[in-house]
């Protein structure tokens, strides 16, 4: 087998960010949609302006705050950039639904599969460690994962190459014995410019960024993954 360990992105990868549309539609009906996409892309937006601005590779950016914060603050723009009241809570429950994301139907047979095989398994993630316990907990993978990474210690977020070399430290591994796997086209990018070999889970069946280089392998589903790891899918 060429891989003897599988790190995994965490939202969008292994827990779905837009299945807080349900909750957002209940509260404000008719605009869940376009909340749950509008919240997701104001969080990235975050992170990025904070990894772009004043990095210093020792100490982090000076304007740095936790991902679980630029979830929330990014959450309070998008209500006032629609206009949608929080004044009875609702951010508060929004936030307490992302605390415990739904994992994609697929993933806990995935990832018993691949940890049958013997293959160090983890996670990679722009999370804050607290927020990524909740998820992986209420999600039934904690025993499923030898590693929850965060880049919360960098106080730089990915695709600062600095978060993809914690990989190595909590893996020990030659680079090339470690599958790097994401559903956002941007990480996988960022990924394979440091130097991981990548698998794009694409969900959407959007096209790969115009940037090179291409993932290394991809898919639908995290089912794919397993036939990279020249395993039965079924």
């Amino acid at each position: 087998m060429r891989f003897k360990a599988v790190v995994f992105d965490a939202y969008g990868t292994l827990f779905d960010v837009y299945s807080v549309q349900h909750l957002a539609e209940q509260l404000f009906p008719g605009q869940g949609a376009a909340l749950a996409l509008a919240w997701r892309d104001k969080q990235i937006e975050y992170t990025r302006l904070i990894t772009q601005s004043d990095p210093n590779p020792s100490t982090g950016s000076r304007f740095y705050q936790s991902f679980w914060d630029l979830t929330r603050l990014s959450l309070h723009y998008c209500l006032d950039r629609l206009k949608l009241d929080r004044s009875l809570g609702q951010d508060a429950a929004l936030m307490g639904q992302y605390a415990k994301l739904s994992p994609f139907p697929e993933n806990l047979e995935v990832l018993r599969r691949i940890k049958h095989h013997g293959l160090t398994t983890a996670i990679l993630s722009n999370g804050s460690p607290q927020m990524l316990d909740s998820a992986v907990y209420s999600a039934g993978m904690a025993a499923l994962l030898d590693h929850v990474i965060s880049v919360d210690g960098l106080r730089l977020f990915k695709t600062a190459p600095q978060a993809y070399a914690l990989v190595q430290q909590s893996v020990a591994l030659p680079i090339e014995e470690i599958l790097f796997v994401s559903s956002n086209a941007w990480d996988a990018l960022g990924a394979n410019w440091f130097g991981l070999r990548t698998h794009w889970v694409n969900r959407q069946g959007l096209p790969f960024e115009a940037l090179e280089p291409r993932p290394d392998f991809a898919g639908p589903d995290l089912r794919s993954v397993l036939t990279t790891l020249e395993m039965s899918p079924d």
